[in-house]
């Protein structure tokens, strides 16, 4: 459920500027802009009936006038199609991926999203299991075991992933069958744990997903070449 909030007063006028900047020789057209309590960072912008529909994610509220204005920016950008400006983007994937903002939307996501867990416990295999094996094999027994579920479904595009957010890794039920090999089954359950123990970095305005660091310690994985084969043909 989205809960509207106060729009600063000048919310509106940041819009309004960004708008004539990017388009100058259109009328401006009618501006309803407000902060949202949606689960994520995640902003919106609609054109409805000729007028601006723009919903800011309530975890914004409070960021620099600067930051306000990249976003209104690149919302509008993206509905009339037009390039992003390399400055402003950056500026705005900077500020929501500092520390605090970071923190502040990973327990956001704890209080308002839902996660299924569902059991750790296959037909096949264990996750459980499995993990405390790989603890033991590759990081001296001393991970925090996370909350550890096969998925609801048998999600192909997405074999497994972490959440920081519920400290919970999900694999892919696709993978609980006999027909898959277990060193399938561990190289995807040790990728996602790296995961948990080199968290997502941010260089310039990029993120790094699997860092240099991450990369040479996956390689550590004695059945590396054949998962990724089985996998590719899975």
């Amino acid at each position: 459920m989205l809960i509207f909030l106060t729009v600063p007063s000048n919310l509106q006028e940041i819009v309004a500027r960004a708008y004539r900047d990017l388009r100058p020789h259109a009328a401006l057209p009618p501006i309803h802009v407000g902060f949202y309590s949606f689960v994520s960072i995640n902003n919106t912008v609609r054109l409805r009936q000729g007028e601006l529909h723009l919903r800011i994610s309530d975890l914004l509220e409070g960021a620099p006038e600067p930051v306000l204005y990249g976003i209104a920016h690149i919302l509008l950008c993206k509905l009339y199609r037009k390039p992003i400006d390399r400055t402003l983007s950056t500026r705005y994937r900077r500020y929501i991926f500092s520390h605090d903002v970071s923190a502040k939307a990973r327990f956001v996501r704890q209080v308002r999203g839902r996660k299924h867990i569902h059991t750790a416990r296959g037909r096949q295999y264990h996750l459980e299991e499995i993990f405390e094996d790989l603890n033991r094999r590759f990081f001296h027994g001393l991970m925090g075991r996370p909350r550890l579920t096969w998925s609801r479904h048998q999600a192909r595009n997405r074999l497994g992933h972490y959440d920081p957010a519920h400290n919970a890794i999900v694999i892919s039920r696709l993978f609980d069958d006999p027909r898959v090999p277990r060193y399938a089954i561990e190289y995807i359950l040790f990728h996602e744990m790296l995961h948990l123990k080199h968290p997502v970095r941010l260089r310039g305005s990029r993120r790094c997903v699997h860092s240099k660091e991450f990369l040479a310690e996956e390689k550590l994985f004695p059945e590396l070449a054949h998962a990724k084969k089985f996998l590719r043909i899975m």
